[in-house]
């Protein structure tokens, strides 16, 4: 969120300001999940979802990066939009910032921009598995690809790494929620026990908590204008 008057960003300051505002019109608990929760979210890890086609799958995808703290992912949406089913997804789409992007080379330049390895996941690949793979070698972006297809020849030819699912039966490949569970579960234990930046800057949290507590408040932001003043002399 940026200042509109002059296009920077707002600082932290600021958020706290208006956070403390918005714990006045919220259950403590409810206060405490948030605060909680936002201390354990990473942005040193995400997602690059292209062309996800089963509302299923998509919806799963949002729910595992929620359950396992990510608070960004990633989609493309050249061949078929993103679009997780709400009986799938049970609101926690709300939680996870999602980045659309129009085609596969607009993404990988944005995470490319953003200082993120890409790591296209895929079995016929000789590379990493889930235990050999530096997480601490710096930002990186697991590539999941189409359902059926896999990951696209563009995102071969820009992979940084391979990450692969070893499996010792006939079956050759999971499907994508499947493997982006197991992924995205055993990364970020290791992300969160050997990177020491891994969670997100305090000027980051308090930028997602007012986010997340704008959603949660009913009437969030009349409740706000009606102290914008008040707060603005202060800011």
């Amino acid at each position: 969120m940026t200042n509109t008057a002059d296009n920077r960003p707002l600082s932290q300051a600021w958020y706290e300001r208006r956070i403390a505002l918005l714990a006045e019109f919220m259950l403590p608990e409810r206060y405490a999940t948030l605060d909680r929760t936002v201390t354990r979210r990473s942005r040193y890890m995400t997602i690059l979802a292209e062309n996800t086609f089963h509302p299923q799958n998509a919806a799963a995808l949002v729910r595992h990066c929620e359950a396992f703290g990510l608070q960004e992912m990633h989609t493309v949406e050249s061949l078929c939009r993103f679009t997780p089913s709400a009986s799938v997804v049970r609101g926690t789409d709300q939680w996870v910032d999602i980045r659309k992007h129009r085609s596969t080379a607009e993404a990988l330049a944005a995470l490319k921009g953003a200082g993120y390895r890409i790591v296209a996941t895929t079995p016929h690949r000789e590379s990493c598995t889930p235990e050999t793979f530096d997480v601490t070698r710096g930002r990186f972006a697991l590539v999941f690809g189409t359902e059926h297809a896999g990951i696209s020849d563009e995102v071969i030819e820009s992979a940084d790494e391979f990450l692969r699912i070893p499996m010792c039966g006939m079956v050759e490949s999971l499907n994508v929620s499947a493997s982006a569970a197991i992924l995205i579960y055993m990364l970020s234990e290791r992300m969160r026990l050997t990177v020491p930046d891994w969670a997100l800057t305090p000027a980051e949290r308090a930028e997602v908590l007012y986010r997340w507590m704008c959603r949660s408040v009913r009437n969030s932001g009349e409740i706000l204008d009606r102290l914008e003043s008040d707060l603005e002399a202060g800011r």
